[in-house]
């Protein structure tokens, strides 16, 4: 007799983590809190359950760029399977945010010896990659505008599989200046343009609205 196939069920890098007994500990971070800092040792891989966290690099001169947010379902601190002994950028948490640990021999083991787990860990590793690359055609040849547009949509996790967040943790603009490359004065006043067009909303929070996309499509 035939069987009927069972539905397909999305991989769960999380649930994985939790059952293989690989995750070390659960770390809960506030707002605020570093995670890990610029020339830390590099120990372990980190995935982020809930919240949101900021990446950020301090040059010699003492100027700090911000690099990437990342949100949940993202791995950061992979640096360490590359053999990096130290932490190239420093882990911020933008909101309270919990964190499975896994230490680097726990997860070089996983990556060898589950294919499911390491194929999810590839299509991160990939997508990031992507995501860089399109920061940098990002910095060099749009505006100010588009750049910031489209910075407050990936922080919304726009086009992500997951429910995006359409209320962002607390971002001050001094730090979405960083992030894009531009003035405090010139995202202030993209703010309010994007506000009194109705791309964005100020209430308990700031909440984007898919409008926003226009910013980013528009030539």
């Amino acid at each position: 007799m035939g069987t009927k196939n069972a539905p397909t069920r999305t991989f769960d890098p999380q649930r994985f983590l939790n059952s293989a007994g690989a995750a070390r500990k659960v770390a809960t971070y506030q707002p605020s809190a570093i995670i890990f800092a610029q020339g830390d040792p590099c120990p372990s891989v980190m995935y982020i359950r809930t919240g949101a966290v900021k990446l950020s690099v301090l040059s010699k001169t003492g100027k700090e760029a911000v690099v990437a947010m990342l949100g949940p379902g993202d791995f950061l601190g992979e640096g360490c399977l590359a053999g990096q002994p130290l932490r190239m950028a420093t882990a911020t948490a933008m909101a309270r945010s919990r964190v499975l640990v896994v230490q680097k021999n726990a997860m070089i083991r996983l990556l060898h010896k589950q294919h499911a787990f390491s194929d999810r860990f590839i299509t991160h590793m990939l997508a990031r990659n992507i995501r860089i690359e399109e920061d940098l055609v990002d910095q060099l040849f749009n505006s100010s505008e588009k750049r910031l547009a489209r910075t407050l949509l990936l922080v919304a996790r726009y086009g992500k599989q997951d429910k995006p967040a359409r209320v962002l943790p607390k971002l001050s603009q001094e730090v979405l200046a960083e992030m894009i490359g531009t003035t405090r004065s010139r995202v202030n006043f993209f703010m309010n343009k994007f506000r009194k067009l109705g791309f964005i909303e100020y209430n308990g929070g700031l909440k984007i609205n898919n409008s926003l996309l226009s910013v980013v499509l528009h030539n």
